[in-house]
């Protein structure tokens, strides 16, 4: 079975950042899926649930309703890690390309005063969620984001080097 693209990025060395996980064909159209990480995995705590939850709502409607990309959504979600977020997007763009999109979605947590879709007729567990925690890893992220928009190291995955065989096969270690 061939390991799928995301888990051929060196989760040791992955940083904060936006990244393209992949680029898929549907129809005549390119779909691509972008890892938006907020945390260092397997080093720094991963985002909690209830923030994490609060973050797929704010950030979905914020996308979902931007006028110049709410026509090139197609998912925003939190990845089971929860170390980040998948985004997915009609089209190619480099990731410093929606860097201002994802700034402007993470600033614009710090001004709700509610969280959209949080009642029990419209999601599936609408008792958890955290608004504080939420405003609070989408300020630290957003800082980072904006710290950080020269830093090439957070658009570029580091990729994992596999052991190939002589003929041509790759070793897998798990």
């Amino acid at each position: 079975m061939d390991l799928i693209p995301s888990f051929t990025v060196d989760h040791t060395k992955i940083v904060p950042g936006i990244f393209v996980s992949r680029i898929d064909t549907l129809g005549d159209n390119l779909i691509t899926t972008y890892d938006i990480r907020m945390t260092k995995p397997n080093t720094e705590p991963a985002v909690d649930v209830a923030a994490m939850h609060t973050l797929e709502h704010l950030i979905a409607t914020f996308l979902r309703n931007d006028p110049d990309w709410k026509d090139e959504v197609i998912y925003w979600g939190p990845m089971g890690c929860m170390t980040g977020s998948y985004l997915i997007l009609k089209g190619n763009r480099a990731p410093k390309e929606i860097h201002d999109l994802l700034l402007r979605a993470y600033r614009s947590v710090n001004n709700a005063t509610e969280v959209p879709g949080a009642t029990a007729e419209n999601c599936g567990n609408y008792t958890m969620h955290n608004l504080t925690i939420a405003k609070w890893y989408a300020q630290k992220f957003a800082d980072y984001l904006e710290e950080n928009k020269d830093n090439d190291a957070i658009f570029e995955y580091p990729k994992t080097e596999r052991l190939v065989t002589d003929d041509g096969r790759q070793f897998f270690d798990s």
